[in-house]
C-alpha cells in the first residue's frame, strides 16, 4: 500500500528508541490509525513529498498558502546569484528577467530571527528563521531554486541549490518547513483564527443579549485559492449587507445602538488592548463599517479557518513532509549528510505518533456546513429568506467547486462550503 519512503520510514520510527513492548503497542496504533483513516491526499504527500514542485504547490494550495510573496528585487541577506539558479530557470533567460516578468517568489521567515531555541529533552532545537526563492517555470510549477537558512550569510550558513547533494537539498526544505509548520499553527491558523474567534465571541457574550440579531449569526451552538476567496467574499458580502441593512437602516440607528458599540469597544479595548495600529476600529458609526466588519468576522471563522485548518492531516501525517521538531541542527556545510542524517533529524516513534494523530479528533468533530444555523434565532420572514438565498450560492459554489476538483490530480476541497464548518470550536 505504501511506497519505499513511506514503509521504510515507519519501520524506523517504530524501532527507533524502543523497547520490544513500546514498539508492539505503538505497531498496533499506527495499524488502526492508518486502516480507519487513511486517503488519498496523505498517500499522494507520502509518495511525492521529496519532490521540488509538490514542495513548491503547497506554498499555494496547502496548509499555509499565503506566506510567498512576488520578488522583484532580492534582499541583501540573500546574496543569490545569477550563477547559482541559472540552470533551473528557462533556457536564455536569467534571474533578473524573469524577477521582472514576475516569476520569482520569495519565502522569508524573519520574523523568527533571533528566537531562542527551547529545550526539548535536554537539547536545544534551533529556530530556523530561512529564505526560500521560487521561480514559476514555463510549465506554471512553482519550483524551489535556493534556500538560506538563516538571516544572515556566512561560510556556515551556505545557499542550498537544487544540484547539491540530494539529501542535503532535502534537509535544507526540510527546515523551512519545519519553520513553516511553526508559523502556520501559532500564528496563521491559532492566532488569526481561533484566538480572533475568541475575542469576537467572549465580547459578543459579554455585550448581546440573545435576542440582538448580530447575535444570532456570530455566536452560534458550536461556541464551546484567491479566486474561490474573492467568490466567497463577494457571498458573504451579499448577505451580510441584506441582513444588517434589514436591522439598521441608517448610520443614526448603528450609532444609538449601545449594545452593538459596547461590543466593537470591548474587542478593541480588551481584545487589542487599545492598539490603533491594530486596524479594529474603536466603534461603528455607519452601517458600511458593520457590514465590512461583520463579513471580516464570518470569513474568518469559516473560510478562512478551513484553509489553514481542514488540510492538517492530509499534509502533516506524513510526518516528514511537515514537522513541528526537528532534532538535529541545520547543515552549515555541504556534502556531509545522508539518509541517516534525515531519519536522525525526524521525530522518533512516540513523537510521530503524536504529530500523525493530533488533528484528527480535531478535524472529525461535530460538522455542521456553513450556513446552516440548527437552531432557528430568526423569527422574521425576511432575514430568514436571506438565509435561504445564502445557502443557494453556497451550494451553486460547492457544485462549482466539486466539479473543477474532479479534474484535478491534487484536488483543493478545504474551501468547498459543503466542507466548511459554521464556525471554530474554541
Amino acid at each position: 500500500m505504501y511506497n519505499y519512503d513511506y514503509a521504510f520510514y515507519l519501520k524506523y520510527v517504530l524501532f527507533k528508541k524502543l523497547n520490544y513492548h513500546d514498539h508492539h503497542v505503538v505497531s498496533n496504533l499506527f495499524k488502526n490509525i492508518l486502516d480507519i483513516s487513511i486517503a488519498i491526499l496523505p498517500e499522494y504527500v507520502a509518495k511525492h513529498w521529496k519532490e521540488d514542485d509538490f514542495y513548491g504547490s503547497q506554498f499555494l494550495n496547502a496548509v499555509n498558502p499565503n506566506v510567498i510573496k512576488r520578488c522583484s528585487e532580492l534582499p541583501p541577506n540573500f546574496p543569490v546569484t545569477e550563477e547559482m539558479v541559472k540552470l533551473f530557470l528557462e533556457e536564455g533567460s536569467s534571474l533578473q528577467k524573469e524577477m521582472e516578468k514576475g516569476n520569482i517568489f520569495l519565502y522569508d521567515q524573519k520574523k523568527m530571527d533571533g528566537i531562542p531555541p527551547r529545550a526539548y529533552n535536554g537539547e536545544p532545537l534551533t529556530v530556523t528563521a530561512g529564505l526560500c526563492l521560487f521561480y514559476r517555470n514555463p510549465e506554471n510549477k512553482l519550483m524551489p531554486i535556493a534556500i538560506q537558512l538563516h538571516q544572515q550569510p556566512s561560510e556556515q550558513n551556505p545557499i542550498f541549490l537544487p544540484s547539491d547533494p540530494e539529501t542535503d537539498w532535502l534537509l535544507a526544505k526540510m527546515f523551512i518547513k519545519n519553520a513553516d509548520s511553526m508559523d502556520h499553527q501559532a500564528v496563521h491558523h491559532l492566532m488569526n483564527t481561533h484566538f480572533l474567534a475568541e475575542v469576537y465571541t467572549v465580547a459578543a457574550l459579554r455585550s448581546f443579549p440573545v435576542i440582538h440579531p448580530l447575535y444570532k449569526p456570530n455566536s452560534n451552538s458550536t461556541i464551546y485559492q484567491m479566486k474561490i476567496l474573492n467568490t466567497f467574499v463577494f457571498v458573504f458580502t451579499s448577505f451580510v449587507k441584506a441582513v444588517v441593512e434589514y436591522y439598521y437602516a441608517s448610520d443614526s440607528e448603528v450609532y444609538k445602538d449601545t449594545e452593538l458599540q459596547e461590543w466593537i469597544s470591548e474587542i478593541f479595548t480588551h481584545g487589542f488592548l487599545g492598539n490603533k495600529a491594530s486596524g479594529f476600529p474603536a466603534g461603528f458609526h455607519t452601517v458600511e463599517e458593520v457590514i465590512k466588519f461583520i463579513t471580516m468576522v464570518i470569513f474568518t471563522v469559516t473560510a478562512q479557518h478551513a484553509a489553514v485548518n481542514s488540510g492538517q492531516f492530509d499534509y502533516y501525517s506524513w510526518v516528514p513532509n511537515g514537522s513541528l521538531l526537528l532534532h538535529k541542527s541545520p547543515p552549515t556545510t555541504k556534502g556531509q549528510s545522508n539518509m541517516n542524517t534525515i531519519l536522525e533529524t525526524l521525530p522518533d516513534v512516540g513523537e510521530t505518533v503524536i504529530n500523525y494523530g493530533l488533528p484528527w479528533p480535531h478535524l472529525n468533530m461535530l460538522h455542521v456546513p456553513m450556513g446552516i444555523y440548527p437552531e432557528e434565532r430568526f423569527d422574521e420572514p425576511a432575514p430568514k429568506q436571506m438565509i435561504k438565498e445564502f445557502q443557494a450560492e453556497l451550494s451553486y459554489l460547492s457544485e462549482e467547486i466539486t466539479t473543477r476538483n474532479s479534474q484535478l490530480e491534487v484536488p483543493y476541497t478545504y474551501l468547498n462550503p459543503a466542507e466548511i464548518e459554521n464556525s471554530v470550536a474554541i
